[in-house]
């Protein structure tokens, strides 16, 4: 489950994208605030502990890398990685930056869940409303079907990648504290970025309020 909760989500994501045309926008918002918040909650509550256990002197350091590497990647994808993704302007091939920053979000994400479980479940949750987003964006930017298929499937199994390099790569292991924190200052500033940004003007309602309250509830119950 580790491997196909990640995959399966963006693929999920892709075909509702495709077929359903969800057209609701406020909906996508309130569910990107629940993955944030609950993505937030599960590195604040289980990864930040184990990591900070090791007493390793410079684990804020390399949260702090982290948090620096995820702000240069958006320079290349433009924020895709929490639904940031305007502009109808037609694509006549793959945006290949925005492509590789996402796979490279994608798979570091995947190196902590083989030693969390539940982490599969919030990644499986962010990418969801991501994969709509994003196949969303190219259709009405009428990218390939073909491409829009290669860069979904793409994404899609970067994450389990990402947990099988960690798995079976022995020298990733030795370094297993330190990628941690590097992966859990990515996921503070992708999460952060989304509780803020899924409303309009960045203000708070009842509604985002509440995703994000039973966000932060199921990540302290799992």
């Amino acid at each position: 489950m580790n491997y196909l909760l990640p995959l399966l989500s963006v693929l999920i994501g892709y075909i509702i994208a495709l077929f359903l045309k969800p057209k609701n926008k406020t909906n996508l918002k309130l569910l990107l605030a629940f993955s944030g918040s609950f993505l937030l909650s599960l590195t604040v509550m289980h990864l930040l502990p184990e990591v900070y256990e090791s007493k390793n002197s410079n684990i804020g350091l390399f949260i702090m890398l982290g948090i620096l590497f995820q702000i240069i990647l958006e320079f290349f994808s433009k924020g895709a990685e929490h639904g940031h993704v305007h502009g109808h302007a037609k694509m006549d091939q793959i945006p290949w930056l925005l492509f590789i920053s996402l796979c490279i979000h994608a798979f570091l994400e995947g190196f902590p869940v083989d030693h969390h479980h539940d982490l599969a479940v919030g990644i499986a949750i962010h990418h969801l409303p991501i994969a709509i987003i994003l196949t969303t964006f190219f259709v009405n930017a009428s990218l390939d079907k073909k491409a829009i298929f290669f860069f979904m499937i793409t994404f899609a199994i970067m994450t389990p990648l990402g947990t099988i390099a960690s798995d079976f790569i022995p020298q990733l292991n030795d370094y297993y504290t330190q990628i941690t924190a590097v992966v859990i200052g990515i996921l503070f500033h992708i999460s952060s970025t989304i509780i803020f940004e899924s409303s309009e003007g960045h203000k708070f309602n009842i509604a985002k309020v509440s995703m994000i309250v039973i966000g932060i509830v199921l990540a302290y119950f799992i």
